[in-house]
């Protein structure tokens, strides 16, 4: 049991904080972050086509690009993104990671994109951006073949999750922290 121990904080550890030190400069890690969060959006309006109209009337949303493994009790998430600001055209880079407990085992590659319905709510993630939640899903996908469980949901008021499962095999029922916050580095 301790040796789930010790792999589960050291797989929170590489997963909040791989591809924070990556040795590139602001403005490349910045442009990375814009084109990546491009394709998440292409992505989502391939699944869901009606989230382009819902994308384009909000405030705002978020793209982030995450990485979750789940270790028997024990799961971890870690991914980077960037919140856009549709009034002002701003985006604020941002990180965020996960813990939890209940029954997971495997790894996954997903997407997350929310979206934002107001002022007050964009800007209440974006300074606080803590989300907690329980979640059950299942994905065996390999590029274009397998599936997974993906869809919408509204997580506060206001505030729309898509999960866009890339590639993965994993099965969970868990209860999570979640925590996004802004990139210290790529802010200033």
């Amino acid at each position: 049991m301790q040796h789930v121990k010790v792999l589960a904080i050291l797989s929170v550890l590489f997963l909040t904080f791989s591809g924070f030190w990556s040795g590139e400069s602001n403005d490349t890690l910045k442009k990375e972050r814009r084109v990546e969060s491009q394709k998440i959006l292409q992505l989502l309006y391939k699944y869901a086509p009606e989230s382009k109209k819902m994308i384009r009337s909000s405030y705002g949303y978020a793209t982030f690009s995450n990485l979750g493994v789940n270790l028997i009790i024990l799961s971890a998430e870690g991914g980077t993104g960037l919140a856009h600001n549709n009034k002002t055209g701003k985006n604020t880079y941002m990180n965020m990671g996960s813990g939890g407990i209940g029954f997971g085992l495997g790894v996954k590659d997903f997407r997350a994109i929310f979206i934002f319905s107001d002022k007050e709510v964009y800007d209440n993630f974006i300074e606080n951006g803590w989300e907690a939640n329980a979640q059950a899903d299942a994905a065996a996908k390999a590029g274009n073949k397998g599936g997974a469980l993906n869809g919408a949901i509204t997580v506060a008021p206001g505030i729309r999750l898509y999960k866009l499962t890339q590639n993965g095999l994993a099965i969970q029922a868990t209860i999570q922290g979640t925590k996004y916050w802004k990139d210290g580095d790529l802010n200033k």
